[in-house]
């Protein structure tokens, strides 16, 4: 089986690719340097000062109410309780809630990284008239608020039939993000052209071009934009808030919602359940801790 030029070339890319990433993350034995000591010690504070907030909600969901609210707090429950999971469970349909989450987050990253990735690609390479406008006008919807564009949104969901159903949902963030757009482009542009032509003198079209030259040195972007989706679908409440009715529908900010009200609240099962709604992404970045930061890092060495 004989390999292509573009073939070559993917290799020898995917293989740069890696020395740079070894390189800026300090692969291959990088020797201990003094100077970095007062950087890595403010690092540590400032990681410090963020990790107390969640600290302060996990703990939170395993004390009493008037622990919450003692004076002078303290950070660590003195009398240990899981009444707030226990309520937060049996109040709210977290199970439906956790499947409607993810189902429809990885159906908005998987859709969302096609439709991004081809946009690049058509911005990136194919040369047509008001190319550069067009892209500008695109960026410039990210100045945009979500508020303003509700209403249109909503109207055009509902002469479609689609309100209370998880295609207002999936569909208008699966067809439109500017910012993966821009992320995508500026990456396909770092791309060398040389490969393409070398598809092209072996007989590939645009389609073939795209999909076993482009798509493939697209992991790395596409890792770090499909994090940054479904972390943002798992935590929308804006959308599914307006757009759905229907119980059995919900999202899990929506689940956990129910625990706060108009003029009080049930804090320790609020905490609870908030501590149930993060622990599903926290394990997710734990696991997938090197392929996210090597994904970040190679975008923006390609930006």
């Amino acid at each position: 089986m004989t390999t292509t030029g573009a073939e070559l070339g993917i290799k020898a890319v995917e293989e740069t690719e890696t020395k740079e990433y070894s390189k800026d993350t300090g692969g291959g034995g990088t020797s201990f340097k003094p100077s970095k000591i007062p950087l890595h010690l403010v690092l540590i504070v400032f990681s410090i000062l963020m990790f107390i907030p969640f600290l302060w909600m996990v703990f939170s969901a395993f004390k009493p109410l008037d622990e919450i609210f003692m004076r002078p707090p303290v950070l660590l429950p003195q009398n240990w309780t899981l009444d707030g999971f226990r309520t937060a469970w049996e109040g709210a349909p977290f199970g439906t809630a956790y499947f409607n989450s993810f189902y429809i987050a990885a159906l908005v990253t998987i859709f969302t990284l096609l439709t991004c990735s081809m946009a690049a690609y058509a911005f990136a390479r194919i040369r047509f008239p008001g190319n550069n406008a067009l892209f500008a006008v695109f960026l410039a919807t990210m100045m945009v608020p979500m508020q303003l564009t509700i209403i249109p949104l909503y109207l055009i969901l509902g002469w479609l039939q689609w309100i209370d159903t998880h295609l207002a949902i999936i569909v208008p963030a699966s067809l439109f993000n500017a910012f993966g757009v821009f992320l995508m482009r500026q990456y396909v542009r770092g791309i060398p052209v040389e490969l393409e032509e070398a598809a092209s003198i072996d007989g590939a079209g645009r389609l073939r071009t795209f999909t076993t030259i482009i798509l493939p040195l697209l992991k790395t972007p596409m890792t770090a934009l499909g994090i940054f989706v479904f972390l943002g679908q798992w935590n929308n409440f804006f959308q599914p808030l307006i757009f759905l009715n229907t119980e059995d529908l919900f999202t899990i900010p929506l689940v956990v919602n129910y625990f706060k009200g108009a003029y009080s609240s049930d804090w320790t099962s609020l905490m609870a359940a908030t501590t149930l709604a993060a622990m599903p992404m926290l394990i997710v970045f734990i696991v997938a801790q090197k392929q996210i930061v090597e994904g970040i890092a190679l975008s923006g060495s390609k930006t």
